[in-house]
């Protein structure tokens, strides 16, 4: 993995966090420490510098976790950032997006997932998550987008979807401040023109499944996400 990288963990439920340390040390990162408050995390962020904080957002000390890493993020802008939570209510969601995180992944929370998060965020000292940002994507009605497991999400509970809907969306997602063509669609998911039915089909099975309409037709040019 090259040179190695240092994580801090701010979670208050000790048991998950020295579980999460010690699967961090066998991937090969260094843990600097456990804080189970905000104004711990604050403190050893001071003392050592991490390169990336794994968040919970609620905690038992007075702070939040988005609220100590807006703090440790404005002592320290390199510093990447990564919430691992069960809320995902739309003012926490704010709140947290001033920290300018990296990934807001749901609990419960799977490691592989986890793990490679850390990895894309960390890949670049420099690049501050440019080049991979938006992992995940918060869309209308509460759903999340994660690209990283190509997964969709309401409240923490996955949205059964095939591979082909799947794909779809992640072209949607790759794609998401531009509106995609029928024509670039067709060809990314079935490698060939197909009729505008064929592509239609598709859109109302994902609407029937999801109960929410997540995707825009933009008329006569194609279709892009409702955030």
């Amino acid at each position: 993995m090259g040179e190695k990288r240092s994580i801090l963990i701010l979670e208050d439920d000790f048991a998950s966090a020295m579980c999460l340390q010690k699967v961090l040390h066998k991937e090969g990162f260094e843990v600097l420490d456990i804080a189970q408050s905000g104004e711990e995390a604050i403190k050893i962020a001071k003392d050592k510098e991490p390169d990336l904080i794994l968040v919970d957002i609620i905690l038992t000390g007075k702070l939040t976790g988005s609220e100590a890493a807006v703090e440790i993020k404005h002592l320290y802008p390199e510093c990447k950032v990564i919430f691992l939570t069960a809320y995902a209510e739309n003012d926490m969601v704010e709140f947290a997006i001033r920290s300018h995180p990296c990934a807001y992944l749901m609990k419960p929370y799977r490691l592989k997932e986890i793990l490679a998060t850390i990895k894309v965020a960390l890949c670049s000292h420099s690049s501050n998550c440019n080049e991979n940002e938006n992992l995940i994507i918060y869309l209308a009605n509460d759903f999340v987008f994660n690209r990283i497991d190509r997964r969709l999400y309401k409240h923490n509970q996955e949205i059964a979807l095939s591979s082909k809907k799947l794909e779809f969306l992640e072209l949607l997602a790759k794609n998401r401040h531009t509106t995609v063509s029928n024509e670039q669609i067709c060809n990314a998911l079935w490698g060939e023109n197909k009729s505008v039915s064929t592509l239609r089909s598709l859109i109302y099975r994902i609407r029937t499944v999801v109960g929410s309409d997540i995707i825009e037709n933009i008329n006569g040019v194609g279709y892009k996400l409702i955030y």
